[in-house]
């Protein structure tokens, strides 16, 4: 007959080494997921500068807490292992054989199928709600704030404090410029937002696939062209923030960046009106040769237009895009 192999059963002496090793994982867990929440928690990325961010810093933290826990069992079995288990002098006889626990593999089954469910549904809720959580959501989004998601023709109306700020992103190699319909559609390099306001990101691109990033801020569209990305984030506190190209659009790609202000809503409407005057000639002919739209066709611009523009906004402009004249032939 053929021999029948038995599961070595532990000795009187022998203690129960998946029950220590569980109950320290469970005590080390916990220090973890408290020290994460509570104190590295409030300073992980994107920070808390908008509703936006802060949703993301929100992601972050649960998912952190939720592996936290799992990480710190595997370390401790291994440390387990190499301390208890390891090969001590004169004894060179093999392990005993396992052949599985139905226990244990039906928990650890059940246990990661939760974890997996529990953040799929987390997920689509924090998309569905708080603006998006920051994301690109298309000309027609999931969630809109309260008074958002403005016709073209609304936003062209004058903006006044409590009403919906409306940005177009207007990605171009290699360069962000922002327009601001609400004030005369005059077009800038400079991106300033006023602290407690929605903002309304329109993000489209002149030329290639750029992807606006507004680090701080928790926003990050893809500028397509041809396509309207609307972004949602409501700025909670004053400050500097950092714009980057986060798609690989050309030679430059690296370069594409620049910082935005979040500041007071009258330093805001002050900057607004300045802006509106001294760019009042060039907004003339913009507003001639390329009416302020959700997306635009480069190929229908007048000769020199849009380089005339970017031209007195202190960029060298070529064809619909920036392009120095000084770097070098894109291949």
């Amino acid at each position: 007959m053929a021999e029948t192999t038995q599961v070595p059963q532990a000795g009187p002496g022998e203690p129960s080494h998946g029950r220590r090793i569980f109950l320290i994982a469970i005590v080390l867990g916990i220090v973890a997921d408290l020290l994460l929440w509570f104190v590295l928690g409030p300073h992980l990325p994107p920070g808390t500068m908008t509703n936006s961010a802060a949703e993301n810093q929100r992601a972050i933290k649960l998912m952190a807490v939720m592996s936290a826990p799992v990480v710190v069992l595997v370390v401790t079995y291994f440390v387990y292992a190499m301390v208890v288990w390891r090969h001590r002098e004169g004894d060179d006889e093999d392990g005993p054989p396992i052949h599985g626990n139905t226990r244990i593999q039906t928990s650890w089954i059940v246990g990661t199928t939760v974890v997996v469910l529990g953040l799929a549904v987390y997920g689509t809720a924090a998309l569905w709600t708080a603006n998006g959580a920051g994301a690109g959501e298309g000309p027609a989004p999931i969630f809109n704030p309260p008074g958002a998601k403005l016709t073209v023709a609304q936003q062209k109306a004058p903006w006044s404090p409590g009403q919906v700020l409306v940005v177009q992103v207007i990605g171009q190699q290699w360069r962000f410029t922002y327009r601001y319909p609400q004030f005369g559609s005059f077009e800038t390099t400079e991106l300033v937002l006023p602290v407690g306001t929605e903002v309304q990101f329109d993000v489209t691109s002149l030329d290639v696939i750029h992807s606006f990033w507004a680090y701080q801020l928790g926003v990050k569209a893809d500028a397509n062209p041809g396509v309207d990305n609307v972004a949602y984030a409501k700025p909670a506190q004053t400050g500097t923030f950092t714009v980057r190209c986060a798609e690989l659009c050309g030679l430059w790609h690296g370069a594409m960046f620049n910082y935005g202000q979040v500041v007071t809503v009258s330093q805001f409407q002050t900057w607004a009106s300045a802006k509106t005057i001294a760019l009042a000639s060039i907004t003339r002919i913009l507003n001639k040769c390329m009416p302020y739209n959700t997306t635009y066709d480069p190929t229908n611009f007048p000769a020199n237009c849009r380089g005339r523009v970017l031209l007195q906004l202190g960029l060298t402009g070529s064809g619909g895009g920036f392009y120095n004249t000084g770097d070098p032939v894109q291949p």
